[in-house]
């Protein structure tokens, strides 16, 4: 997501800094542009109207004016804004009450079931007792979905009984929870193709009911001013307390996320970044601002390093590297611990849009590429794995058929191998041993 429109912001941003001055009409005409990508990202047009007006006001004040460095002023202020624009930091649940309840609510196919079990997840991972439950009997399968999610994040599926309406079902789940000591309630409520009356008004009775502290809308950043719209109009006839922007991975404009915090005045609490149960994160507007700016997202990564790598394997290899001991045998484990951090298309979305990276086709990342070299490494000796030299014609004929690649295959990952080694031992590795404080 949001590819498009950091492309042609970083186009309209090179054009800047090329210029000397920003002058009115080199300003002009980057406005113009910038309308025009927000625009084709599908960001609500009162929003963009609004947003340049901004922009313009501060670019033309004194801060760009007398800046040594204009470009690089209107740019910051484009960052500024865009953060203001997606609102503040999402917030964790609130958990008052016995049992806290959380009620989900959105359109068919937003998402709402596996939103369900990731905020399970997240809540029984930080030492609470959650109870699922599934309250929508609208949808088929939707029960057995929850349960499946359920089962999968170890947490417990209340399920209607047979003839149970929704509202029966949400005065038992309060008296359920109670009687097992579930400290938190979150309900999986049904929807619909389309907002209408009876939909509103189940919903609206079934809060009554279950008296939920927290109401959250799960929207399709996918459908894009769609989801905007309809977040406007539960948030017209029900108090929401935030916004779950989910497929945030997808390959949609991003208007939605731009537009919703202004038109809904609704505030985005998590977005989900994937399809698994572990991947729904609290919303970081600037974070997201620095992705579409083509700055990266390192705070991200790091997050993500912290909690899907093995910390004293990841010392050891990196002891190995700065003791230019680098082994085929290391590169593999090394490709291991990155693939635990999820796809590495994923992962370069979070990275800096420079140097080597910059105008990367993310979406074209094959990552069989990865099992390849690993199924290549594994089919050496360890001897092999430690001197690669040894690998004469005949010996690569047999790993090419050990790991049914070919031998072209073997001669690039050599290749490859030699440059990372060959990189190590220069200017780059020097400042990655001082870096390391070795």
């Amino acid at each position: 997501m949001f590819d498009g429109l950091q492309n042609k912001l970083q186009d309209i941003f090179r054009r800047l800094k090329g210029e000397g001055t920003v002058s009115r009409e080199v300003l002009d005409a980057a406005l113009r542009q910038i309308r025009l990508a927000l625009l084709e990202a599908d960001v609500n047009f009162r929003v963009v109207k609004s947003f340049v007006a901004r922009i313009r006001e501060r670019a033309e004040g004194k801060e760009v004016l007398e800046s040594l460095t204009p470009a690089q002023q209107v740019i910051k202020i484009v960052r500024d804004e865009l953060t203001q624009l997606l609102g503040e930091d999402g917030e964790e649940l609130n958990l008052a009450g016995k049992p806290a309840v959380t009620m989900l609510c959105g359109l068919q196919g937003s998402g709402k079931t596996t939103t369900a079990g990731k905020l399970a997840r997240r809540l029984r991972q930080k030492g609470r007792q959650p109870l699922l439950v599934a309250a929508d009997l609208q949808r088929a399968a939707a029960v057995e979905q929850l349960v499946q999610i359920g089962a999968q994040v170890g947490v417990p599926v209340l399920e209607p009984e047979d003839g149970e309406d929704v509202l029966s079902l949400g005065r038992r789940a309060l008296k359920v929870a109670r009687e097992r000591g579930h400290d938190t309630l979150i309900l999986d409520s049904a929807g619909r193709l389309h907002v209408d009356e009876q939909l509103m008004a189940e919903l609206k009775s079934l809060a009554e009911i279950v008296q939920p502290v927290e109401t959250l809308f799960v929207a399709d950043a996918m459908t894009g001013q769609d989801a905007v719209k309809s977040t406007q109009e539960f948030a017209t006839a029900m108090p929401l307390t935030g916004v779950i922007l989910t497929k945030l991975d997808g390959d949609a404009r991003g208007g939605a996320a731009l537009s919703i915090r202004t038109v809904a005045e609704v505030p985005i609490r998590y977005v989900g970044t994937g399809e698994k149960l572990d991947e729904l994160d609290l919303f970081h507007p600037d974070r997201l601002v620095s992705r579409i700016l083509g700055m990266g997202d390192v705070l991200s990564l790091i997050e993500k390093a912290e909690e899907g790598l093995d910390a004293a394997e990841t010392e050891r290899l990196a002891q190995r590297i700065v003791s230019q001991e680098f082994t085929l045998e290391d590169l593999r484990d090394q490709l291991r611990q990155m693939r635990k951090l999820g796809p590495l298309s994923e992962i370069l979305k979070l990275m800096p849009k420079v140097g080597p990276l910059k105008g990367l086709d993310t979406s074209g990342v094959d990552e069989s590429q990865f099992k390849r070299i690993e199924a290549i490494i594994n089919s050496m000796t360890p001897l092999e794995r430690t001197r690669p030299g040894l690998l004469n014609a005949r010996r690569k004929k047999r790993v090419a058929r050990g790991s049914g690649t070919r031998v072209q295959d073997i001669n690039r990952l050599l290749k490859q191998y030699q440059a990372m080694k060959k990189m190590m031992k220069g200017a780059s590795g020097k400042f990655l041993r001082r870096s390391m404080g070795f």
